[in-house]
């Protein structure tokens, strides 16, 4: 598994004020869609999303074969939600957390 971290998602209750304070803090250029967007930083993608009741910053992990590490994870008392469409541009996502509750992403560019 490679474990480097290749995208990152935003959750916010207010995905405007969010966008603004991370493009004027850090200079990422936001590309709104609707209510929510994506930020390209220096090196990654970062997706924002509004009206997130668990608001915070998720890394998603890069991994060859997504299927295999959420069997990992799930062997490893972690929990991983079912197969996610393939996102164009993007790659698969699976939204994870590990046995203690933590929160975290596996994505396959």
């Amino acid at each position: 598994m490679d474990g480097e971290i290749s995208y990152i998602e935003v959750g916010s209750e207010d995905a405007a004020a969010t966008a603004r304070f991370l493009s004027d803090l850090f200079g990422w250029s936001f590309t709104p869609m609707g209510d929510a967007g994506w930020f390209q930083t220096p090196n990654i993608r970062a997706g924002l999303h509004g009206s997130d009741p668990e608001h915070g910053i998720v890394p998603y992990f890069r991994v060859a074969d997504i299927e295999a590490a959420a069997a990992r994870v799930r062997e490893l008392g972690g929990e991983a939600e079912g197969p996610g469409e393939d996102e164009p541009g993007f790659g698969r996502f699976r939204n994870c957390r590990d046995a203690q509750g933590l929160r975290f992403g596996l994505h396959q560019p």
